[in-house]
C-alpha cells in the first residue's frame, strides 16, 4: 500500500533532481487547449487542458483518457488547508499505482517552463520526483502558487515545483462537494493519514468533449 500513496502532490519531502525540458515556441493567440469531463459519481468535471503550453503534461493526462485507463477509477484524498480563502486544499485521483492501468513516467515540465501556475482550479501532476508521474492528479479549490517551480529556492523539491497541464472549467461546486466529504481518520499513511476519503468518488468515465468553437 506504502506505493499508492508515494506519488502524493503537497509537502513531499523527498529531493527532486533537475531535468531539463525546452519550452517551445510562442505561438499567436490562444494557446491551443483541449476540453475533457470527468463523469463522476457526484457530478461532471470539464477541464481544459493545455496541450501547446504543457504538452508532455496534458498529452499524458489524454492517453489516460482516450485509452478509457481513468474509467472506473476514483478521488480517494481530500487535503484541507485551514489558512486562505475557503475551502481550501486539493482533491487526489487517478490510477493509484494499479499494475493494470499505469503508464511509464513522463519528464517533469515546470511552471517556470510552461508559464501555468497553480492557480484556482489548477491540474497538478502527482509525482514523487521528476520522471515519476503517470496517472495521479489533484485538483486545487484556491491559488497555491507556492506549489510553482522556484529557481531561487535552496531546496531542490521547490527548484521543481509541480506541473500544472490544465484548469476546471465548470463543475468547481463538485470539486468543492467531494472535498468537503468525511474522510477516514484511520486510513493513508504517514502525513496523509486522516487525508483518505471514507467514501472515494468514483471517475464513471473520462471523455473528450468537442472545442468550444466546435459546439
Amino acid at each position: 500500500m506504502l506505493k499508492i500513496f508515494l506519488p502524493a502532490l503537497a509537502l513531499i519531502t523527498a529531493p527532486l533532481g533537475a531535468q531539463e525540458v525546452e519550452a517551445a515556441p510562442p505561438q499567436p493567440g490562444k494557446p491551443e487547449t483541449v476540453r475533457v469531463v470527468l463523469e463522476t459519481t457526484a457530478g461532471d468535471i470539464t477541464v481544459e487542458l493545455e496541450t501547446e503550453r504543457a504538452p508532455i503534461t496534458a498529452g499524458n493526462f489524454l492517453r489516460y483518457v482516450d485509452e478509457d485507463r481513468f474509467d472506473g477509477t476514483v478521488f480517494y484524498r481530500a487535503m484541507t488547508l485551514d489558512w486562505g480563502d475557503q475551502p481550501n486544499g486539493l482533491i487526489q485521483g487517478g490510477t493509484q499505482w494499479d499494475p493494470d492501468r499505469i503508464l511509464p513516467g513522463i519528464p517533469h515540465e515546470p511552471t517556470t517552463v510552461t508559464g501555468l501556475s497553480h492557480t484556482k482550479g489548477a491540474l497538478s501532476m502527482a509525482m514523487g520526483e521528476p520522471g515519476t508521474a503517470n496517472g495521479d492528479f489533484s485538483i486545487f479549490l484556491q491559488d497555491s502558487t507556492g506549489m510553482d517551480a522556484d529557481p531561487k529556492s535552496e531546496d531542490p523539491v521547490w527548484q521543481n515545483g509541480y506541473a500544472v497541464f490544465g484548469y476546471v472549467v465548470e463543475g468547481m461546486d463538485v470539486v468543492a462537494a467531494i472535498h468537503a466529504m468525511p474522510t477516514d481518520p484511520d486510513k493513508g499513511e504517514g502525513w496523509m493519514k486522516g487525508q483518505m476519503l471514507a467514501e472515494p468518488v468514483k471517475i464513471i468515465e473520462a471523455r473528450r468533449l468537442a472545442s468550444p468553437s466546435e459546439d
